[in-house]
């Protein structure tokens, strides 16, 4: 996948002390995605905007709201709606492009 007219971030994101990073890049309509990598832990995230991830490489489990444990390979796809908290269990290094939705 190739983007254009973008802009990127020189700051990166960094969580849970290195293990999820990414950079943010921004597109001429204002929409936002991240690239990134996860290492293998647990995490726990929430997200304001719906989020799409695109998982390129790795294994990953997720548990949203309500819903047990789901195991993804990659290539694999997860949606999260708007305000929702939710769980990782990566259990192996993981590259990700996220997208954002902004839903009224």
């Amino acid at each position: 996948m190739d983007f254009n007219n973008v802009s990127i971030a020189k700051e990166a994101n960094i969580l849970f002390d290195g293990n999820i990073t990414s950079r943010s890049i921004t597109f001429e309509d204002g929409s936002k995605k991240t690239l990134g990598i996860m290492l293998p832990g647990e995490y726990e995230l929430n997200t304001v905007n719906k989020a799409i991830i695109d998982i390129n490489s790795g294994v990953l489990e997720v548990m949203l709201p309500a819903e047990d444990w789901v195991k993804y390979v990659a290539p694999a796809t997860i949606e999260i709606s708007q305000n929702s908290k939710y769980k990782l269990r990566v259990t192996s290094l993981v590259d990700y492009c996220c997208s954002f939705e902004r839903v009224s």
